[in-house]
């Protein structure tokens, strides 16, 4: 059955702040994602590499509503959006306009993940 929830486009972004983006980033554990559903607030972190160590990690973006994640049984069920490959790993959140620009494409500068953050802190 396909909802409004389940697809990309203008529904995504419905009830967020005047000039939020819905930002598609590759999370590096794709199994974390179900740990999510849309509505929850999440920090997104960027924890880069340098010569096989672990560098600093970086906050991308703190408190960023998720929208659709690509987890199986979620909001972004395979088949759903994209199909069940090209959507592993793959969370939309809503974000600000500079929010939007350290997201996008962090995952070729490091490994994102995320960090499950209380609402009422928004």
């Amino acid at each position: 059955m396909v909802t409004d929830a389940s697809l990309v486009g203008p529904g995504l972004l419905v009830g967020t702040a005047p000039g939020t983006s819905a930002v598609p980033v590759r999370i590096a554990d794709p199994a974390s994602l179900q740990l999510l559903t849309p509505g929850q607030l999440i920090d997104l972190v960027l924890s880069s590499e340098a010569g096989g160590t672990a560098g600093r990690g970086s906050t991308l973006a703190s408190q960023v509503p998720v929208l659709w994640t690509g987890s199986p049984g979620g909001a972004g069920a395979a088949g759903a959006w994209l199909g069940s490959q090209e959507a592993d790993g793959l969370l939309v959140v809503g974000a600000s306009p500079d929010e939007a620009l350290r997201i996008a494409g962090a995952s070729t500068r490091g490994k994102v993940f995320f960090v499950l953050v209380e609402s009422s802190r928004r």
